[in-house]
This record gives C-alpha cells, sequence and structure tokens, in this order.
C-alpha cells in the first residue's frame, strides 16, 4: 500500500492511500477535520465527512499531474510506468505543484 501526506499551504490536511486492492482512500487528518477555518481539500472532497473512498485516483489528484510531452519526460526519468498514475503523483507533486496542495510520498 501507498500513501501520500496531503498538504495545503504547508498543513497537514491528510492521506491519501492506494490500497491492495488498488481502490484509493482519502482521510482528513483529525486535526485538519475538525479545523473549521481550513478549507477542504477540493470542493469534490468537502469536509461533510472525513473519509472518502474510490476505485479510482480522485479527479482532483488526478489533475494535478502533468500531461502530454511532460508526462513523458517524467515517467522516463523518474522509471514510471506511464500507467502508474498515483506512483507519478507521489513522485512529482511533493513541490512547485500549481495552487496550494502539495502530497509528500510516505515511507
Amino acid at each position: 500500500m501507498a500513501k501520500g501526506a496531503v498538504y495545503i499551504n504547508g498543513e497537514l490536511a491528510g492521506i491519501l492511500e492506494k490500497k491492495a486492492d488498488s481502490t484509493y482512500e482519502f482521510r482528513y487528518e483529525d486535526h485538519y477535520f475538525v479545523h473549521e477555518a481550513f478549507p477542504p481539500v477540493s470542493l469534490t472532497l468537502p469536509k461533510s465527512q472525513q473519509v472518502y473512498q474510490s476505485k479510482d485516483l480522485f479527479p482532483f489528484f488526478f489533475g494535478l499531474l502533468a500531461e502530454g510531452v511532460n508526462k513523458d519526460i517524467q515517467c522516463r526519468l523518474l522509471r514510471i510506468d506511464e500507467d502508474d498514475d498515483f506512483t507519478r503523483l507521489l513522485k512529482t507533486a511533493g513541490e512547485d505543484t500549481i495552487g496550494a496542495v502539495t502530497i509528500k510520498e510516505m515511507q
């Protein structure tokens, strides 16, 4: 199971995980979930519930990935299968992302 810590403006917001059965789970951290001033990660992952599950990578996180030539370059340089979006997200969304969200790979 691979995991990534999801940060918003440097604040740990939650954990994104790919489960053994290839489903995905996003869970807001307790302190982030109860703090009313902290915004949701996205409009599609509102803080109305703490845990979200999906059979596909959540569209918001998929939207953080590079496309086209940049995707090809990332996959070649990092030796990542072009179809492994989750690994690519963990390896490339740790810094210099568009917007406030970063994802750091967890060991």
